[in-house]
């Protein structure tokens, strides 16, 4: 589509390359793509910000883990599904909201209820406007205003981010850099609005360490809640289990 910590001991920092709540409206995300083709070979370790001597932050899909984990995240415009609330209440899931505040903000009283159960509130920028391109200013207004949000709101200092529509270009890393952000987030594997997992990357399962991004739902979708209980059902029958990605990254 817009993040000391004890990290799991299995955990390496750096990952492959490659994007809840009053019935919000569905902007965000609309239907989640495949990661761009184009940014395929720009390699999951941090690049060299040549003007600047220093490193930026790594673009992953998947986090390099031999735990049975994988990861589970939702961007912003998700259905405000109290039956979904309840799930991750339950359950405790360690799920990862990525956050506009122009579509989530309504809703950030909510979604602080959520974090004592695992939730992790991370950055989808202020507006969900595409960023590749857009010149360096408008790029760390749209990173570093959404962290001032996040941070007023809920005392969060993000480290995560997700582009929107899965978007980005080297001046996105630079200004995600400079405002804060260590990971950029894509996505190995998607839940549809079918409720099926599809995959932009590798062999059509799941594997320890994958980044799965949850479909919005839309007025033709199943729904949300009962589309990740599915998900979680397939992700036990693996083997696997919800992990939270911010202490993995």
């Amino acid at each position: 589509m817009r993040r000391g910590r004890s990290r799991p001991a299995a955990a390496a920092p750096a990952a492959l390359l490659l994007p809840l709540l009053l019935l919000l409206p569905l902007t965000a995300c609309d239907r989640l793509a495949a990661a761009p083709a184009e940014h395929a070979a720009a390699a999951g370790d941090p690049a060299q910000d040549a003007d600047r001597g220093r490193r930026l932050p790594p673009v992953v899909d998947h986090v390099r883990t031999d735990d049975p984990v994988v990861f589970l995240t939702y961007d912003d415009s998700a259905e405000r599904d109290p039956a979904l609330t309840g799930l991750i209440r339950e359950r405790r899931l360690p799920v990862t909201l990525f956050l506009t505040d122009t579509v989530a903000g309504p809703a950030y009283g909510d979604l602080a209820r959520l974090r004592p159960f695992g939730a992790s509130l991370q950055n989808h920028t202020l507006d969900h406007r595409s960023l590749r391109g857009l010149p360096y200013a408008g790029q760390r207004a749209e990173i570093c205003g959404q962290q001032t949000k996040l941070r007023s709101r809920f005392g969060v200092r993000a480290h995560l981010f997700r582009p929107p529509h899965g978007t980005y270009d080297t001046t996105t890393l630079r200004a995600a850099a400079d405002c804060g952000i260590t990971a950029l987030v894509l996505w190995r594997a998607t839940l549809d609005a079918a409720g099926d997992l599809t995959y932009t990357r590798g062999d059509h399962r799941l594997h320890p360490g994958d980044i799965i991004a949850v479909d919005p739902d839309h007025p033709t979708a199943t729904n949300l809640t009962a589309r990740t209980e599915r998900l979680l059902d397939t992700i036990e029958e693996q083997g696997l289990r919800v992990g939270s990605l911010e202490k993995y990254l």
